[in-house]
């Protein structure tokens, strides 16, 4: 063996021996040295990990497997090292030896130069990756200073201090991703992900895998190395759930013990991963009606409806409509090139009268569409005449023509009731001009094509058997 060792370390930059404890038994004198020993004698019987801080001699210790190949971190240059079990004649592991080749790295270097790249190519990717997953927006990004924009944003500062479950309400259109995002930015949590998904965007038969990641192999087409859910992307961080009135009821329970336990498991797999996020739920239907229907678990509801924000209609908030529009145009002329448009008397006044029951998307569609459409760089109600032909005053909305008639109390509506009945007879108008083209008049309506099918289900409509996919 001392044979053995003396051509090792002529042959070798370094050569190193641990035993079954993973302490060093042996080392030349040159190895030592670049670890900051005087001698070997400094180095011998302490832990390998004391002398060579990344080294990975006790892995093969306790493996049992050689690395045939590796390399060593090192200052001011890395060695390529070979790291080989030691056996007694039973076959149990005694130890293991290790060979720094630093005079053979040179003949290496392109293999190391590789690998630098992709070791950064990877650094990179891994920063922008992280830098998709922060918070987008802050509250100045809500745009707005009305009494109903501001008692949203104060109380939604309150709910980033608070670090509990925060459920969003509010109709389709009017930010409520916004506000998730801002509540995130504002919170503890802001430096660690943010991970949204949008419930009704995702086939039932992949929301669990979606949520709670695959184990390699759980079901054809998953990857080999298996599938990371978003509870665990969004660990330490804040896990949004977009639409979540529409969560399927078999997966309900499931998120509802993922809730409780802070803990998932992936499919496929018997293996319980611990978790620490934060759930920003956002939903535009009832919850409470689907709970009282049957549709939506009581004890999910009860779970989510900690603290609840209402995002207010564009309806409520015309006050904002002027410093809304302006925004936007802005957003618009900066994201086309095209010169930045402004609104006269007009266009806001037609604009006030429309009901928006998309919301801010619908506004944001109709000032874009108007503004590809005219030549004009200050838009007039002319510029909106084919997208907004029956505007007309929204029913409570503030009316400064002076001329308003008072409702008697019998003949108030029921909100309810009233909204329903607007957004059928709009969207039957709007299948019509389009021929029954779901797409087309979605997009004249401002509206995602999934939601506009939903209202259609929702309210009975009829497509007359020519809509379009």
């Amino acid at each position: 063996m001392q044979s053995l060792f003396e051509s090792l370390e002529n042959l070798c930059e370094g050569t190193i021996v641990v035993d079954r404890d993973s302490r060093i038994v042996w080392i030349n004198d040159r190895y030592v040295k670049r670890f900051g020993f005087a001698t070997p004698e400094d180095a011998i019987g302490k832990k390998v990990e004391e002398v060579i801080p990344n080294t990975l001699m006790g892995e093969v210790v306790r493996s049992g497997k050689p690395i045939l190949l590796d390399i060593l971190e090192a200052e001011p240059m890395p060695f390529v090292v070979t790291r080989l079990p030691l056996k007694d004649d039973a076959g149990e592991v005694i130890g293991a030896v290790g060979f720094a080749l630093y005079d053979k790295l040179q003949p290496l270097q392109p293999l190391y130069g590789r690998l630098s790249r992709l070791q950064q190519e990877l650094a990179q990717a891994q920063k922008k990756l992280a830098e998709e997953r922060r918070a987008k927006y802050t509250f100045s990004n809500f745009v707005g200073i009305s009494p109903a924009a501001m008692e949203l944003k104060r109380q939604g500062r309150r709910a980033a201090r608070l670090d509990t479950t925060v459920l969003l309400l509010g109709e389709t259109g009017t930010g409520k991703e916004l506000v998730a995002h801002a509540i995130h930015a504002a919170s503890d949590r802001a430096d660690k992900p943010f991970v949204g998904v949008n419930v009704a965007a995702i086939p039932d038969t992949l929301l669990e895998t979606e949520f709670f990641g695959a184990a390699p192999g759980a079901y054809t087409g998953v990857d080999k190395k298996g599938r990371i859910g978003k509870f665990e992307l969004a660990h330490g961080g804040t896990l949004f759930l977009d639409e979540i009135g529409d969560m399927p009821p078999t997966l309900q329970a499931k998120l509802l013990r993922a809730l409780q336990e802070q803990e998932v498991e992936p499919v496929g797999s018997n293996r319980v991963i611990k978790v620490d996020v934060r759930i920003i739920a956002a939903t535009s239907v009832d919850l409470a009606k689907r709970v009282a229907d049957g549709r939506f678990r009581s004890d999910l509801y009860y779970r989510l409806n900690v603290l609840s924000l209402t995002v207010p209609p564009l309806r409520q908030r015309l006050e904002d409509l002027p410093m809304l529009s302006e925004h936007i145009l802005e957003n618009i002329a900066q994201r086309t090139g095209l010169p930045h448009r402004e609104l006269d008397a007009s266009a806001i006044e037609l604009l006030r009268r429309s009901p928006w029951p998309g919301n801010i998307r619908e506004l944001r569609n109709a000032l874009e569409q108007a503004t590809l459409l005219s030549d004009h760089l200050r838009l007039s109600a002319a510029d909106f005449a084919s997208l907004a032909p029956a505007a007309e005053p929204v029913p409570g909305a503030a009316d400064t023509s002076g001329t308003a008639a008072p409702l008697a109390p019998q003949d108030i509506p029921n909100y309810g009731e009233a909204i329903a009945d607007f957004e059928r007879q709009l969207i039957r108008q709007a299948l019509a001009a389009c021929a029954g083209k779901v797409p087309e008049a979605a997009q004249r309506l401002g509206l995602g094509r999934a939601t506009l099918y939903k209202k259609i289900a929702a309210l009975g409509i009829g497509t007359g058997g020519s809509a379009a996919a």
